[in-house]
């Protein structure tokens, strides 16, 4: 796991520290405490490749000007042997250290060395995560907005292994409560209905396509077996017939979006297990719990939420809050993952708090608990919002979405701007072949080296082992700033981790296919003397290796031509 950027970084601290030291140790400095000082990428490359704001903080210890400690400090560096070939003094007095081509030579055979590991940190220490995403309601198709959710959680879950956590994905069916109750009502008045036409269907059922066509297949094995039976007893047969029946094109339609879960959890094993109502004594144990006109209170408001919550209604049935508490629960206790990560959409702001305030009345550390707050897509298609699927006249679902543009491009286009912010979805551009699509650009990058490594094989041209004698005419500024770049990709991949944003990758490689272009434009690779190719053939080998490496953690196909 190489990240040349942190031991630049650590040797900065290191020359920094020795020389001040010395400064010390002669009398050019008092003896004092050194504070502690910054290391940091200039946002301007004029600026140095690092820049250390020592001497500013220096200055009030030692009771000299800022200008003074760095210029002392300069002099006392020794660089003999370290990844930079100088440093100097800028402005009111931060010192710039510019690299070596040893560094450079460096990174470029690293990415090589390291091939597909090359990008992967120990920041997540080998914790433990569950990523809860989609959990779509089994009772119909998942719709755009899990399509978002799924493609956000999968690349975060794929970002946090990368990191060093040890990321588990899961579904949480909800087979349980009020939506399944409505689900066999809509099933049980449409089956009634093929006999029955007069029977009525209630405002609030499911009016969708798909329930129709579970009760006409539900009557062509049953026939009308059902029709004099105690409603009860139908509309369970109903729901048995159905829901699985659901969950399996969830799970179909998933798969084909390249999202394999770890575990499918259901709800309804939280109340056949005891789970629900042990959670209620739990609560109630607690304190934080009050009775009021016979309903079971939880004094969420006590604890951060805006108002006090209803665990269990004056009927005795408990609330939808009580499964999901459950359910943390045993993600954070029962099964003991360090963090519970919940990718959710825009309407669950006020679902934070209250949860949060539960597993604190629990007991339970509310800081594992992490929610990602996914807004909505806007779907345009000719510049205009698109709303309707043409063939259906209904409302687009992830599997309509998906017949209509490539999967590489859903996947890619809902991980390009941070899941809090909102989206429009162009569907033009994700089906276009051409540089402004995104997905297009980065997978020609990739397809342009493997056509150069072609030319090369077929011209008889072997590319070498890298090595320094090579790679220290790699002095370019399009090489120089590709390099500096792809040193960064471990940074990245822990700044992804840290803030749960896979935007961030989908970034970095449009940048990274970006620079790579622009050198394929400038810099000639075959002809050019031998040192010179076989350096630029190893930059190209090292770009290819980075971007097929996010390519293969967002699940994006790598084509070697286009």
């Amino acid at each position: 796991m190489t990240n040349l950027i942190k031991k630049a970084s650590d040797q900065v601290r290191e020359l920094v520290m020795n020389a001040l030291g010395a400064c010390i140790s002669d009398g050019t400095f008092p003896t004092e405490p050194i504070p502690t000082f910054n290391v940091e990428i200039p946002a301007d490359p004029k600026n140095g490749d690092m820049s250390s704001n020592a001497a500013m903080v220096c200055a009030r210890a030692f009771h000299t000007a800022p200008r003074k400690i760095a210029e002392a400090i300069c002099e006392k560096i020794m660089l003999d042997g370290s990844y930079f070939e100088k440093c100097e003094v800028a402005g009111a007095g931060f010192i710039n250290f510019f690299f070596s081509s040893q560094w450079f030579s460096e990174v470029v055979s690293s990415v090589i060395s390291d091939g597909e590991h090359y990008g992967e940190t120990d920041f997540g220490e080998g914790k433990k995560v569950l990523v809860e995403f989609v959990s779509a309601n089994p009772t119909g198709p998942m719709h755009i907005g899990n399509a978002r959710g799924g493609a956000i959680g999968d690349c975060l879950s794929a970002v946090l292994d990368k990191a060093g956590f040890k990321a588990s994905r899961e579904f949480y069916v909800n087979d349980a409560g009020n939506q399944i109750e409505k689900f066999k009502t809509s099933l049980e008045v449409r089956y009634l209905q093929i006999y029955k036409p007069e029977t009525e269907m209630p405002e609030d059922a499911y009016l969708g396509e798909d329930i129709v066509i579970h009760a006409k297949n539900f009557a062509e094995i049953h026939g009308d077996k059902y029709v004099n039976a105690d409603s009860e007893e139908r509309r369970q047969a109903l729901c048995d017939f159905a829901l699985p029946v659901n969950i399996q094109t969830l799970e179909n339609d998933l798969g084909k979006y390249r999202i394999t879960y770890d575990k499918w959890f259901r709800e309804s094993t939280l109340h056949n297990n005891g789970s629900v109502n042990e959670i209620i004594e739990k609560l109630k144990a607690s304190g934080y719990t009050y009775e009021q006109e016979g309903a079971l209170w939880f004094k969420s408001s006590e604890l951060g939420d805006e108002k006090d919550r209803v665990l269990v209604r004056a009927n005795g049935i408990p609330t939808y809050f009580v499964p999901d508490i459950a359910y943390h629960y045993n993600k954070l206790v029962t099964r003991e993952y360090d963090i519970a990560i919940d990718v959710l959409g825009a309407d669950h702001h006020g679902y934070i708090p209250r949860m949060k305030a539960a597993l604190t009345a629990l007991g339970v550390d509310a800081d594992k608990l992490e929610i990602v707050i996914m807004q909505m897509v806007n779907l345009v298609r000719n510049g205009e919002k698109y709303k309707l699927s043409k063939r259906s006249g209904k409302a687009i679902t992830l599997s309509t979405l998906l017949d209509e543009i490539p999967i590489d491009a859903a996947r890619f286009f809902f991980n390009l701007r941070e899941p809090d912010s909102h989206f429009d979805f162009d569907l033009d551009l994700a089906v276009s072949q051409t540089s402004q699509n995104p997905v297009y650009y980065v997978q020609y990058a990739h397809a342009r080296i493997c056509s150069v490594l072609r030319k090369m094989e077929e011209a008889g041209i072997k590319i070498s082992d890298p090595s320094y004698d090579n790679l220290k005419n790699l002095t370019l500024p399009e090489e120089t700033e590709i390099i500096k770049y792809m040193a960064t990709l471990p940074n990245v991949i822990n700044e992804s981790a840290k803030n749960y944003d896979p935007a961030r990758i989908t970034r970095y490689v449009i940048d990274l296919a970006t620079m790579y272009h622009k050198f394929y434009t400038n810099c000639r690779i075959m002809g050019e003397d031998e040192p010179v190719m076989q350096a630029r053939l190893s930059l190209s080998l090292a770009v290819k290796q980075v971007i097929k490496n996010i390519l293969d953690m967002l699940k994006i196909t790598c084509p070697e031509s286009m």
